[in-house]
């Protein structure tokens, strides 16, 4: 654990997810508008299994340290605060696309798809949403003993669920690997632990795991029912696994401040994401289709940091930082909450 208080494995996990969530909509928006496939579009799939499974896993951990808080001092943390980032970010995705959407179906039809966006999630922001309901109803459940609970989230993950609406389809899939991270949180970390203290066997292990992981994928078994959550648990104590192995070495920074601050470029890489891949497939200097990929998730994560760095001092913190108004509990007048 660092000085302030976090936790370097911690942070590379949430780093290598992140950068992974990017480049899969970077990919899959690339190669949508030029229709054809690159070569980064194997790195996107064969991350499909454990990409969401361990962001969820890890932002479960740390809350058996809050969940007996008072309920009001919960709220503000666990569902005020991602709330005012939904709605804010929401607003701004929107001014930026409504000409286009006005364009397709007029601005009446741009006015229901952003309140429809209130009960069903708009785009990539659906994680921001969900995760307020997650903090929730773990609470709710803090008193029923986990091997009732686990089994229900685990059929839940299993079935079919395919209502079409994001919130129901997405609970259905990723509550029980929240509810994991949070009900064995020590398990997880001890497992951290043994990986910094055995960090030659749990190298082996692991590029062991990658040939198996890539095997399943290719042979088109990852979304298998059973098949899918074995999968996404075991990548997931895969990526905390390479998490601890970077944090030993410390090898790659960048990776890690990108997890300290994975809340700040999950909010923002929509633009400069599109911004470049509009600009690079028009000008068409760069033929390749999965190097553009490459440039344009460069893009949607380096974008969101150098906003954070611009506004960080200024009265636009408030894009990343949640003014006091904005809380139910401020613990200090004028004080601000970060994003992460």
């Amino acid at each position: 654990m660092t000085k302030s208080g976090r936790v370097d494995w911690v942070d590379y996990g949430k780093g290598i997810c992140i950068i992974l969530i990017v480049m899969m909509h970077s990919v899959g928006g690339v190669q949508e508008a030029a229709g054809e496939v690159g070569w980064l579009n194997h790195v996107v799939e064969f991350a499909r299994p454990f990409r969401m499974p361990d962001f969820f896993v890890i932002a479960g951990l740390f809350l058996a340290r809050v969940i007996d808080r008072d309920w009001k001092t919960y709220l503000d943390r666990k569902v005020v605060h991602f709330a005012y980032f939904y709605i804010l970010w929401l607003t701004i995705e929107f001014a930026f696309k409504a000409p286009g959407m006005a364009s397709e179906g007029g601005w009446g039809h741009v006015g229901e798809l952003y309140l429809l966006s209130f009960i069903d999630p708009f785009g990539a922001l659906w994680f921001i949403y969900i995760l307020p309901i997650f903090f929730v109803i773990t609470k709710l459940l803090k008193t029923v003993p986990m091997w009732l609970v686990l089994p229900v989230l685990a059929a839940l993950e299993i079935l079919p669920v395919h209502t079409g609406w994001m919130v129901i389809d997405e609970f259905a899939a990723r509550f029980v690997y929240f509810y994991i991270g949070y009900a064995f949180a020590p398990w997880i970390f001890s497992l951290a632990s043994a990986v910094i203290a055995r960090s030659g066997r749990a190298g082996i292990l692991l590029g062991l795991w990658a040939l198996a992981n890539g095997a399943l994928v290719w042979a088109g078994w990852a979304t298998l029912p059973f098949v899918s959550l074995a999968m996404g648990i075991v990548g997931a104590c895969a990526v905390v696994t390479m998490s601890a192995l970077l944090s030993k070495v410390d090898a790659m920074g960048f990776v890690r401040y990108c997890g300290a601050n994975s809340i700040v470029i999950y909010l923002a890489f929509f633009l400069p994401m599109a911004v470049t891949r509009s600009v690079l497939l028009s000008v068409g200097i760069i033929p390749d289709i999965g190097t553009v990929s490459l440039i344009v998730t460069a893009a949607g994560v380096i974008g969101p940091l150098v906003l954070f760095w611009i506004v960080r001092d200024t009265w636009f913190r408030w894009l990343f930082q949640r003014p006091a108004w904005a809380r139910l509990k401020t613990g200090g007048a004028g004080q601000l909450a970060p994003a992460e």
